[in-house]
């Protein structure tokens, strides 16, 4: 069922206000501001309109929350900078960013309010209507003006919303096609993503081609469970991949690609699936991760590196600026090392050490004191272990691969365990097929 968003067609020619050339980090762009009704449409054009035939065209509303603020309620930051790469990459389109349609045409102060709302169990849908609204307060009529002004006859249209569609063709603009703009869906905005489908009509967000033509992302809401942070911890998801052997690398170190790609963009969904990545120190040293979402498009979580005594070095890439990074430690790392890392924009976090090199247990409270909600924890083995050993694991995602390794680094070193009737059992399973590889997912014991 769509909302029927409505059209205001009008003959009314669209005020330009500005024309100038906006540099961004996807290149530069021929922008048009036209002003209509109070609001400004601003059309980022990029290459030759030509015959005005066929041109892909996103029409982003205004959201100060996630384009801005990176807000991970919605996908609408993803989406746009998503278009913003299509665009630039075909040589010829027009992102249309709407101002006005803040919150489906809501403005920003309620939409604030809805959001309250939901946080009590209203979806998006119900709490817009129990604020007086209608679901969808917007209209496209004068950004199908705008389109016009510019010399576009027919789009091939980026979006997931089908009434978009309809709204641009009632206005005269034909659509000869739709391109989906897949989103990695995060666990806080899961039913945001759904309630579009189910109640707006809404294509699913990860059910529609990529235009790299690699395919949806991954669907990993039934690897990731039902998650549900403590009133003092988050969430935590361990997740490794190992081969059918049970190890996750050789007796030398090596770990890549234990795993194959189809297999990596579902540990990337993963990663965007939930606030924080977190590994040890040793992987690090070891492997040198980005820990960031590449593979798939999503937002990428804060990087969580356990290190006692802040062996991490200088150039490692968990330190670049594409992501956000912590550093948990304690007081027998350097403070003048710690003063170091914090002027380089890295959050350090000092907790008290522990039998494995810092007490788990006040990290997970000082990552939750953070607005940290779910953790996937990543590796390596002396982590996964204390993990698991310590009761502090709610979910176990095992990736396996159809390959034998014989000698080498285990997944999970010694729990304790001396008696079958003992052995760690998971309960409500899941089972995904990723490639050649097999992940097995289930809850693990409170």
């Amino acid at each position: 069922m769509g909302t029927h968003l409505p059209v205001s067609a009008t003959t009314i020619a669209p005020r330009e206000v500005a024309n100038l050339t906006l540099p961004t980090p996807f290149g530069g762009w021929e922008t048009h501001a036209f002003e209509w009704a109070g609001s400004i449409h601003l059309c980022l054009c990029r290459g030759r309109m030509g015959d005005g035939e066929d041109v892909l065209v996103r029409m982003h509303s205004e959201c100060v929350t996630g384009d801005a603020l990176g807000s991970l309620r919605c996908d609408c930051g993803i989406q746009l900078r998503h278009a913003f790469r299509a665009i630039a990459a075909e040589g010829r389109g027009v992102l249309v960013y709407s101002t006005g349609h803040e919150g489906r045409g809501i403005g920003l102060a309620n939409k604030l309010r809805a959001y309250v709302l939901q946080d009590t169990g209203f979806d998006t849908a119900e709490a817009n209507e129990h604020l007086g609204f209608r679901v969808d307060e917007r209209t496209f009529g004068d950004v199908a003006a705008c389109l016009r002004a510019l010399g576009v006859r027919s789009v091939r249209l980026m979006s997931n919303n089908r009434d978009k569609a309809a709204a641009l063709e009632a206005a005269g603009i034909p659509v000869r096609a739709v391109v989906g703009l897949p989103t990695a869906a995060h666990a806080r905005n899961v039913r945001y993503l759904s309630t579009k489908q189910a109640v707006m009509g809404h294509e699913a967000p990860m059910g529609v081609p990529l235009a790299d033509d690699t395919g949806p992302p991954p669907d990993v809401g039934s690897l990731l469970g039902e998650v549900r942070a403590t009133t003092t911890r988050p969430y935590v998801v361990v997740k490794y991949a190992q081969t059918i052997d049970g190890r996750i690398a050789t007796s030398t170190g090596d770990a890549r690609w234990i795993s194959g790609e189809e297999e990596r963009r579902t540990s990337h969904a993963l990663r965007a699936a939930c606030d924080a990545v977190l590994v040890g120190v040793g992987t690090i040293l070891a492997d040198d991760p980005r820990l960031t979402v590449r593979l798939v498009p999503g937002a990428s979580p804060i990087r969580v590196v356990l290190d006692p005594r802040l062996r991490l070095p200088d150039d490692a890439r968990v330190l670049d600026a594409d992501g956000v990074t912590m550093i948990v430690t304690t007081d027998a790392s350097s403070a003048e090392r710690r003063d170091e890392l914090r002027r380089r924009g890295v959050s350090v976090v000092v907790v008290p050490a522990g039998p494995d090199g810092l007490d788990l247990h006040a990290t997970l409270e000082a990552l939750f004191d953070d607005g940290i909600r779910s953790v996937l924890v990543e590796g390596g083995a002396r982590v996964i272990t204390s993990f698991l050993s310590l009761g502090l694991a709610d979910r176990l995602v095992v990736a396996i691969a159809p390959r034998v390794m014989g000698s080498g680094t285990d997944a999970v070193n010694d729990l304790g365990i001396t008696e079958v009737a003992s052995l760690i059992r998971l309960e409500r399973r899941a089972v995904h097929v990723a490639g050649d590889d097999v992940l097995i997912a289930g809850d693990l014991p409170g």
